[in-house]
């Protein structure tokens, strides 16, 4: 059997470049080498009050819809929605018994919240304790690895120690340890720059979404801010100042690109002129990722049944791990 990989994201709609270069490029690589458990993680994206909407559902296969756009298949790994397993409240509930408060309270997320906004929301039980539903959603599954970047290592660092805590104090009396310790898969995870230079999101209305179409590809790129010092066509440029300049880094060819800041510097070129490959770049990279989600959104049922398959492959799983938990507890009474 191969070594199983759990990873996942919460639904906010329709994703962007940053999505597929920062995680959805890596796990179409992953599904080829690792049995994969993707998880649409719905209860964590009620932790923010943007996603507390009637629009949830939307998100939620907007976002699947994505994924199959990417190259992510099916049959190669298991796609499914959180709320849709109760295993992973249920899992979230009985660690929750034994894991010490000041271990939450201490999360980078947390605490960068409570600075932030130290209000109703943010001091919310739901806010606190999701670090603990994901360690929940890695640990129901016994996954082995969990690729992350390196910002997202602590949370993998704590599912560690809640699942090593959990073993500790239940896998004796002939009891064997119920919980896997999942290892860190640190995976290349590019911080892809948005329009405006900041990094990509929705939420600062600086992104390219996977699916937009190539007039508003070209559009957006073409009215991004470049190097400040760059006033008129005939002033000298410096592509390090220049806020397209690291997407160029990411989509253009080397020896392109080499040529490309040398008419920056020379005031050879116009800022158009160097948008233009990067326009043509994005368009070409997304044309396979529209065709598939074409595919798919011209029989919307199917992505309902390929994500209710997952549901119960995952269900599966799930259920075998609480069946040995709630024992080891002395919880199989009843």
């Amino acid at each position: 059997m191969r070594e199983r990989v759990l990873s996942g994201m919460r639904p906010t709609g329709a994703l962007h470049l940053g999505h597929y270069h920062g995680a959805l490029k890596n796990w179409v690589q992953l599904q080829h080498q690792y049995d994969c458990f993707f998880v649409v993680a719905d209860w964590h994206a009620l932790t923010t009050a943007d996603n507390r909407s009637a629009h949830l559902e939307h998100h939620v296969y907007d976002m699947v819809v994505d994924w199959l756009a990417a190259g992510v298949d099916p049959d190669k790994a298991t796609l499914f929605i959180q709320s849709r397993l109760p295993e992973h409240a249920e899992l979230f509930t009985l660690l929750a018994m034994s894991t010490p408060l000041s271990w939450l309270e201490r999360t980078p997320a947390y605490k960068d919240r409570l600075s932030q906004a130290p209000d109703a929301e943010s001091t919310s039980y739901g806010f606190l304790g999701y670090p603990l539903l994901q360690a929940a959603d890695i640990l129901v599954y016994r996954a082995g690895w969990v690729p992350v970047g390196e910002d997202q290592a602590p949370h993998v660092e704590l599912t560690r120690e809640v699942a090593r805590r959990f073993n500790h104090l239940y896998g004796k009396d002939g009891h064997s340890a119920p919980l896997v310790e999942p290892q860190l898969l640190l995976t290349d995870t590019a911080r892809l720059p948005g329009l405006d230079g900041q990094k990509m999101s929705k939420s600062l209305g600086n992104s390219i979404a996977m699916r937009d179409d190539p007039e508003a590809v070209r559009d957006k790129v073409r009215r991004m801010p470049t190097d400040p010092q760059r006033v008129h066509r005939s002033d000298a440029g410096e592509p390090e100042r220049c806020p397209v300049w690291p997407l160029h880094q990411l989509y253009t060819p080397a020896d392109e690109r080499e040529a490309l800041a040398q008419g920056c510097r020379s005031a050879g070129i116009g800022c158009l002129d160097c948008k233009q490959p990067l326009i043509e770049a994005i368009v070409r990279e997304q044309a396979p990722w529209r065709e598939r989600a074409q595919a798919v959104l011209d029989n919307p049922r199917q992505v309902h049944w390929m994500v209710e398959l997952g549901c119960e492959r995952a269900r599966t799983v799930a259920r075998q791990t609480l069946k040995e938990v709630r024992d080891v507890m002395g919880l199989s009474y009843g």
